[in-house]
């Protein structure tokens, strides 16, 4: 079966101010034991806060290295799922079960892409 990778990207402003309810928290482990008893989820895990990061750039043959936080930076990667499907549409309808389990002053964009295998 193909693997997906649900890349998570939040408005890290609005998550750091916040950051996930006890419900949310509640909700969103009740979905992924779902998720891994039904074959769907590989792994998954948050990201730290873009602070804590590290940029490498090539370009032109040079590269450069900035550090965080990036200002420049409104949405960001806030985390990931590896999910495996049968076809994207299963991915996509797990992605957006996901979703679902927010509340509705988070702003979360997922984009699903296949993994290239071989």
């Amino acid at each position: 079966m193909p693997r997906y990778l649900s890349l998570i990207r939040i408005e890290e402003t609005d998550a750091l101010s916040g950051g996930p309810s006890p419900e949310l928290v509640q909700r969103m482990e009740k979905l992924m034991e779902e998720m891994t008893k039904a074959g769907v989820l590989l792994d998954t895990a948050g990201l730290t806060p873009t602070a804590d990061g590290t940029r490498v750039h090539y370009e032109g043959g040079q590269l450069s290295v900035t550090d965080g936080p990036f200002t420049e930076s409104k949405e960001v990667v806030g985390g990931y799922a590896l999910l495996q499907a049968k076809d994207k549409a299963e991915a996509v309808e797990w992605t957006k079960r996901f979703l679902k389990v927010h509340e509705e002053y988070w702003t979360v964009t997922c984009e699903v892409r296949q993994l290239m295998e071989g």
